[in-house]
């Protein structure tokens, strides 16, 4: 049978499956998973820098215990793709609702018990509290992998026609909700409790809260009825027995597409926020990058002096006021792209987008030394791009693949593409950042090609909006 990227574009048949699950559940089943995605990735993260390497890897010295936290930070980058193959193989073989209550539910309890683990300062604890770190985070990745896309297909599968876009934005959502709720905690916690209360106890509250966020999400997913797109490929006999190795054989070029299609998205996310506020928060003179350090009782070394870099100069607190209120302009954004999308066609509207981004990365050292108006025209402008690029995703990706490895193909293309775009990208930044001398210069640039290649895989795929979507089989 021909596949999506193979057939002539279709109209969407007038006649619709009924739906059997509301507006109301798809939106909070969808969006709840992604919130607790996002939310998970910023307190690990700010937890990585503040206080695992002292609690985790206390025998280390200050540069070996913050990469060692960063390392096991960047375990969940690698269970992702394993994640996107496993979830992804129940999804279409099994069912949608079955794969997002298993994923959620391996996350939340991952999450959570990173809040209950005894440090490496509990005696006899050394070895095995970074090593069960390492287990939670494997699992928190591992669930991930499989959680984007199958709330991607929750919202799309149950869309009215013509809505597929606009419903498709209601996963994309998470990101800039979970970003808001996770810094606004950490925010919360730091003008609350002294440095020594946080250190002690006040760094597990941001895992154990997200327990709330995963109840909720579990109470409304039981309640979920299967897709109708899948019901289809059930009724018809059509569900694939290996799903993997299916999308490989009769879908690999969208697979390819996808995990470029979303590169410059992803790139995008994580210069906008983690390494913004690397540059936004390193000292901007010597002396009190100095003073800083020693403030924090670590004095600067020699070879810390010799390779330090300026930055900005403000401090944590200013800067995360910053990011939420250009993340507030992402979560608008993405929002606006629903509809932009359903009315101009996903290809177009990214084209446009995509050029956007790529002037963007062009601006970064005007609008990065212009200020206080500056810097936030930037985050504002570059959030505004963030959701307009992220939001059309959660249709786009899907779409490009049959009905019955739906799930795995768009999530093995998501999760690829975290890896090319997520997991690399801090590390390149800083790197080019250093070897520009504190100018972030080559940073833009970096992200400036990146868009170049997203660019020519949009030019390359096919318009999808038009694209029958329910029973279409590889």
């Amino acid at each position: 049978m021909s596949t999506p990227h193979e057939a002539e574009p279709m109209e969407i048949s007038a006649v619709q499956i009924p739906q059997a699950n509301s507006r109301g559940r798809v939106i909070v089943a969808s969006l709840i998973g992604t919130t607790v995605e996002f939310y998970d990735f910023y307190v690990y993260a700010t937890a990585a820098v503040l206080v695992f390497p002292a609690l985790f890897f206390p025998n280390a010295d200050a540069a070996t215990a913050l990469l060692s936290s960063f390392a096991i930070f960047g375990v969940a980058f690698v269970a992702r793709p394993l994640g996107s193959v496993v979830f992804g193989h129940f999804g279409d073989k099994v069912g949608r609702k079955g794969t997002l209550v298993a994923s959620l539910l391996t996350m939340g309890i991952a999450t959570f018990l990173i809040g209950c683990l005894p440090t490496a300062l509990v005696p006899g604890w050394v070895f095995w509290a970074p090593a069960l770190l390492v287990v939670m985070r494997f699992m928190q990745g591992l669930a991930l992998g499989g959680e984007w896309s199958g709330a991607a297909l929750l919202a799309t599968e149950n869309a009215p026609a013509g809505k597929r876009a606009i419903w498709g934005t209601f996963p994309q959502l998470g990101a800039p909700i979970g970003f808001i709720l996770a810094n606004g905690i950490f925010l919360a916690l730091s003008f609350g409790l002294s440095a020594e209360q946080f250190q002690s106890w006040g760094w597990r509250i941001p895992f154990l809260l997200s327990a709330v966020m995963v109840i909720v999400g579990l109470y409304v997913r039981l309640k979920l009825v299967e897709t109708p797109a899948f019901q289809q490929v059930i009724d018809q006999g059509e569900v694939s027995k290996l799903p993997v190795g299916r999308v490989f054989k009769t879908s690999w070029r969208p697979l390819i597409l996808g995990t470029f299609v979303m590169l410059a998205t992803y790139v995008l996310f994580y210069l906008m926020t983690t390494f913004t506020l690397s540059y936004g928060t390193t000292p901007a003179t010597i002396e009190a990058a100095k003073a800083k350090a020693v403030a924090a009782g670590k004095p600067m070394t020699a070879d810390a002096i010799a390779s330090w870099v300026p930055g900005l100069g403000y401090t944590r607190n200013e800067f995360l006021i910053m990011l939420i209120i250009g993340v507030v302009f992402f979560g608008i954004f993405t929002l606006v792209s629903g509809p932009l999308a359903e009315k101009f066609g996903r290809r177009k509207t990214l084209l446009w987008v995509t050029g956007g981004i790529l002037v963007f990365g062009l601006t970064f050292v005007p609008l990065f030394g212009a200020g206080l108006v500056g810097v936030m025209a930037l985050l504002i402008i570059g959030f505004t791009l963030m959701g307009l690029t992220f939001g059309p995703m959660g249709a786009l990706l899907p779409e490009l693949f049959p009905t019955n490895v739906r799930y795995t193909g768009s999530a093995i293309s998501y999760n690829m593409s975290s890896i090319l775009g997520a997991a690399v990208a801090p590390f390149i930044a800083v790197a080019l950042w250093q070897s520009a001398d504190g100018s972030p210069v080559l940073v833009g640039v970096y992200l400036s090609a990146m868009a170049v290649l997203t660019l020519i895989a949009l030019v390359i795929m096919k318009e999808t909006r038009d694209l029958e979507y329910t029973s279409n089989v590889s």
